[in-house]
C-alpha cells in the first residue's frame, strides 16, 4: 500500500471540493479547522488506520464530549472518502439517546425573559430585538440575514441554509417591532440588523453582547448564547404542537433525530413526571 501523507495541496483540494459541493460556510470552516487539526497531529507522518484510531482516543483523553469527537470523525471521514481513502475511515463512538439534560445547560423562559429586559434597560435596541427574533422564530443566528425590512413587512423571511430553503414566519409582534425598528435605524431595505458601516452583524459581536447582560439578568453565563434561544423556541413549540416532524421542517433539521436533541425535557422535568406515575406503592 502507498504512503498515505497529508499534504497542503491536498487539504487546499478537499476546501475546493466543499466549496463545489455548495456546503456552508460554517460547514466548510469547521471541516478545514478539524482536518487540519488532524493532519497537526500527524506531522507529516504516513497516515494509517491505528493512526486515525489513535487519534479519536487522544480526543476523548483531552476531554471532548462525544459529540464532539462524533463531529470531528465525520470531517476526517469526509476527507478520507475525497481522497479514496477509504481503509482509513473510523467508525464513530456510539452514543445513546439522551432522555434528559442538564439543567446547568439549558436557558430557562423566565432567564429568557431577564436577558430581553436587561438588554431593554441598556438600550440596546438592536440586541433586544435580536433575542426576540431568534427565540420567536427558532432561527440560526446565521440566518439572521434573512430578517430583511421587506421580510417584516411580508411577514414571512426566505431562509437559505446547508443548501435548503424554507420560510420562516414572522408572528404579528415581531414584525411590528423589527418594523419600527428600521424605520427608528433608516433601513429601508435589505437586513434588519447592521452596524453601523451598514454590514451583517457577526456572530461573534452578538455572542460578546448577550454574555455582556448575564450579571443584570442574573442568568449563569455557560447558558448564554445564541443557540439556546433556538432550542428554547424548540422545546416550547414542541410542548404546545407535540409536533417533532412539523418542529423539524420549522428548524431546518435534515432528520427528527437531530430534532429531539433539541426537545428532551430537563432532568427536573423527567424526575417530576416519574413522580407523577405513581408505581411506587
Amino acid at each position: 500500500m502507498e504512503k498515505r501523507i497529508l499534504t497542503e495541496t491536498l487539504l487546499r483540494s478537499f476546501k475546493q471540493h466543499l466549496i463545489l459541493e455548495e456546503r456552508s460556510a460554517a460547514t466548510i470552516e469547521k471541516y478545514c479547522r478539524d482536518t487540519n487539526a488532524f493532519a497537526g497531529y500527524a506531522d507529516g507522518s504516513g497516515i494509517t488506520k491505528e493512526l486515525v484510531i489513535a487519534y479519536k482516543s487522544k480526543l476523548r483523553e483531552d476531554g471532548y464530549a462525544v459529540r464532539s469527537v462524533n463531529s470531528m470523525l465525520a470531517s476526517l471521514n469526509s476527507l478520507f472518502a475525497f481522497l479514496g481513502w477509504h481503509e482509513l475511515k473510523v467508525k464513530t463512538i456510539k452514543l445513546q439517546q439522551q432522555i434528559f439534560c442538564s439543567e446547568e445547560k439549558e436557558l430557562t423562559r423566565q432567564e429568557y425573559e431577564r436577558l430581553v429586559r436587561a438588554a431593554k434597560a441598556r438600550h440596546n435596541e438592536r440586541l433586544c430585538l435580536i433575542l426576540q427574533t431568534i427565540c420567536g422564530t427558532g432561527i440560526r443566528v446565521s440566518e439572521l440575514q434573512f430578517i430583511t425590512v421587506e421580510a417584516a413587512r411580508r411577514g414571512e423571511a426566505t431562509v437559505s441554509c446547508k443548501g435548503k430553503t424554507r420560510a420562516v414566519f414572522l408572528v404579528h409582534n415581531l414584525q411590528k417591532k423589527l418594523l419600527r425598528y428600521a424605520a427608528e435605524q433608516r433601513i429601508e431595505s435589505g437586513p434588519v440588523f447592521i452596524t453601523r458601516g451598514g454590514k451583517a452583524i457577526s456572530r461573534t459581536n452578538i455572542w460578546r453582547d448577550m454574555k455582556a447582560l448575564c450579571g443584570e439578568a442574573g442568568v449563569d453565563p455557560h447558558k448564554v448564547f445564541p443557540h439556546n434561544l433556538r432550542h428554547l423556541f424548540a422545546r416550547v413549540f414542541y410542548g404546545i404542537e407535540k409536533d417533532i416532524v412539523r418542529l423539524a421542517d420549522i428548524l431546518g433539521h435534515s432528520s427528527v433525530n437531530t430534532t429531539r436533541i433539541y426537545i428532551v425535557s430537563t432532568g427536573a422535568e423527567h424526575r417530576r413526571r416519574m413522580e407523577n406515575m405513581r408505581l411506587i406503592l
